[in-house]
């Protein structure tokens, strides 16, 4: 894999140095300006600047957003973007987004205010979608270029960008092909224009030509740096979450608040139990309470000893480690009926250390309500008087504890304070119990429990449970009680196709949440040619998307058929074939998983309330937040907090958290790196409105089926 050569300019003076940049408004002699790390976004409601705005909202980097639409809105001026703090010019905004690189009207006093504050503060510029044309250093696309769609496009990332913003990256950028009905990505393919400074960090083959145009490139002039995108996208699109983080690393000199790693966890739930099968014939899983036929007995589906052996090489292979929720009963019972022995339980002990473990109760009871299971579906039983009938705090105090005790004498490297409950059970479950076990609080704080975990489709924010607080999952579309690839086609037909295709009429009767498949899939390919891909392009965008959240699957999708395995490893070597070394997968174990989603929270929190903020002063970053808040950021290899080296390294540059306390935190840039040599400035251009510029259907909305789980 290539290794990553960027290195951050990372003061004013330096940058305007480097860019041979002229004079702006006259700055304070001899006394470098203050830059606050906040970033200015100047939407007109489209895709593309609501994409970046999300990467920074994500990434927890502040910023301001000006809906050029919304009436009454703020007037960008002078006044707007720069002002004096204790006698010190002060420039608001470290960098501009913009919708294109002028959405304004013809001679636009908003525009002519926002070219000199770049020109004076050495701001970049990111033009987020525009027209190819020398207005932006680009020759137009009749001029040997293209305009069209870049569906199914294997984009690359120059020699100038691998060394530049995006080196983190291994070189391909794969554009999506989702659909072959809907138009998924347009773009304006052209070369630089004759005598413009120009740099193309990312370009792709012009069709029907042996020439390359650029989709992203540095464009230089009058004073000025933009970021020219040329080609449309949303937040979801594989091919900007590929980008994302260099266009933010471009804008901010790789100096910002927030932080964004690329997370992959995986969950595996019931290890020593066994899981009921999916049944064809009566379309439902005997043993489930939601299946009324109770003349056919269970069909259990549980790991054998040369799956662990699969497990743990597998896992080498792929640098994960698999998170095991375990129900201890599944081995006593086992062995109660087999004459005191356990193959696989005695398989996992001996490689206990290779995974890690929580606690999922002993017996995986259901904790919340009593169920009633007389009808399909099951309701919460009711007392005598009419209140609904809880599961006791004793009952769920019990499951917790002697499922701990248990794993404790085995040797099981547990961490106390984590625990799932069977089915997320004793937390809100709609429409049955639309509130949580009142008695499940108070077990926790029996046990200890500070982190229990929760199901992403319907409990996707953190939330307080007791003493707990709560770390949602998500869901794959590998199902539980499928262990052979033609039981989850089977039942995935029936829950995806329409009732005259043969199927539940589910996907009919949730068209918001749900997509029907045109056809059924073909028992025999529909797993690896439809749902394989489907699921693994859902998991890789959630990976992408800065978002720690683990997913879960079940011990009966490592057995038999082993169909997780395709999903998973779809994931971690499609991640593998895009990313340098230095950009590895994050594999967090579940507590600290939910530590990231509390420290955002509070985070957010903070810079919602106006109570952060941050500046830099030639190469010293000064951060202020209230005391006790987790502080985010990204900042240049070298860089220091006091004595010590800050943060940690990833993508080509360091990040982490850092308490905040009663002063303010003082963070030093390490010394800027010569200034390159820069081609003469050109004479200022003049700016001109660009036209209105095509956003195909499938960038409006995620493409992809929306999942029932």
């Amino acid at each position: 894999m290539k290794r990553r050569m960027y290195a951050a300019l990372c003061t004013v003076g330096a940058l305007v140095a480097s860019l041979g940049l002229p004079a702006g408004q006259a700055l304070a002699a001899g006394t470098p300006p203050r830059v606050d790390l906040r970033v200015l976004v100047v939407s007109d409601g489209g895709p593309a600047t609501d994409a970046i705005a999300a990467e920074l909202e994500t990434a927890g980097t502040p910023y301001t957003e000006v809906d050029l639409t919304a009436p009454g809105r703020p007037v960008i001026d002078a006044g707007f973007l720069a002002d004096t703090v204790d006698g010190r010019d002060r420039a608001r905004f470290q960098a501009v987004v913009l919708p294109n690189d002028n959405p304004f009207a013809a001679g636009s006093a908003e525009m002519a205010a926002l070219a000199a504050y770049e020109r004076t503060y050495a701001i970049p510029q990111v033009d987020a979608y525009t027209y190819a044309r020398p207005a932006v250093g680009l020759e137009t696309p009749d001029t040997d270029g293209y305009a069209g769609s870049v569906d199914g496009v294997r984009a690359e990332v120059t020699a100038a960008g691998l060394a530049g913003p995006f080196g983190y990256l291994d070189g391909d950028v794969p554009f999506e092909d989702v659909s072959p009905t809907v138009g998924e990505s347009y773009a304006y393919l052209s070369a630089p224009a004759d005598g413009a400074d120009f740099v193309p960090y990312v370009d792709a083959p012009v069709p029907g030509k042996s020439t390359r145009g650029s989709l992203v490139g540095e464009y230089r002039h009058d004073g000025r740096r933009e970021l020219v995108v040329t080609f449309v996208y949303n937040r979801y699109q594989q091919q900007f979450r590929l980008l994302a983080r260099g266009i933010v690393e471009w804008m901010t000199g790789g100096t910002h608040l927030g932080a964004s790693h690329n997370y992959f966890a995986v969950h595996v739930d019931d290890v020593f139990a066994a899981d009921d099968r999916w049944n064809s014939d009566l379309n439902c899983t005997p043993g489930d309470v939601d299946c009324a036929d109770s003349s056919v007995e269970p069909d259990p589906i549980r790991m054998e000893p040369d799956d662990v052996t699969y497990a743990t090489a597998w896992q080498d292979a792929h640098a994960l480690t698999f998170d095991l929720a375990y129900n201890a009963v599944g081995s006593v019972d086992h062995r109660a009926e087999n004459g005191g022995t356990d193959a696989l339980a005695d398989r996992f002990l001996a490689d206990r250390d290779a995974f890690r473990w929580i606690n999922h109760t002993y017996t995986h009871s259901f904790l919340g309500c009593v169920q009633d299971t007389t009808a399909v579906p099951w309701t919460c039983a009711t007392t005598p008087g009419g209140d609904v009938d809880w599961v006791t705090r004793a009952e769920i105090s019990d499951e917790i504890a002697t499922n701990r005790a248990w794993g404790e004498a085995a040797g099981l490297p547990l961490r106390h304070g984590e625990l799932v409950t069977g089915e997320h059970s004793g937390m809100k479950v709609s429409p049955q119990q639309p509130e949580d076990n009142p008695n499940l609080a108070g077990a926790l704080a029996d046990n200890g429990i500070t982190w229990i975990g929760s199901d992403n489709s319907r409990d996707p924010r953190q939330r307080q449970v007791g003493p707990a607080l709560t770390v949602s999952r998500y869901p794959m579309n590998v199902f539980y009680n499928a262990g052979r690839a033609a039981e989850q086609v089977d039942e995935y037909n029936w829950i995806y196709t329409a009732r005259a295709q043969g199927g539940s009429g589910i996907c009919e009767d949730n068209p918001a949440t749900s997509t029907c498949l045109p056809e059924p899939l073909d028992p025999a390919t529909g797993y690896t040619d439809h749902i394989v891909p489907l699921e693994t392009r859902i998991a890789l965008g959630h990976v992408l998307g800065n978002d720690p959240r683990p997913h879960f699957i079940h011990q009966s999708n490592l057995t038999e058929d082993r169909i997780a395995y395709p999903v998973l490893s779809g994931v971690t070597d499609g991640y593998a074939a895009l990313f340098t070394d230095d950009t590895p997968l994050v594999n967090l174990r579940m507590e600290d998983i939910g530590a990231e989603m509390r420290n955002r929270l509070a985070w957010r929190a903070a810079v919602d309330a106006g109570e952060a903020e941050a500046y830099r002063v030639g190469s010293t970053v000064t951060v202020r937040a209230p005391g006790g808040v987790a502080v985010p950021a990204t900042m240049p290899t070298g860089t220091s907090e006091g004595s010590a080296a800050f943060g940690e390294a990833y993508a080509g540059q360091v990040s982490g958290w850092t308490v905040s306390g009663t002063q303010p935190l003082l963070l030093t840039l390490p010394a800027a790196p010569d200034a390159p040599a820069t081609a003469p400035d050109r004479p200022a251009e003049p700016t001109d409105t660009v036209p209105a510029l095509p956003v195909p259907a499938g960038v409006t909305e995620p493409a992809a089926y929306a999942q029932t789980r």
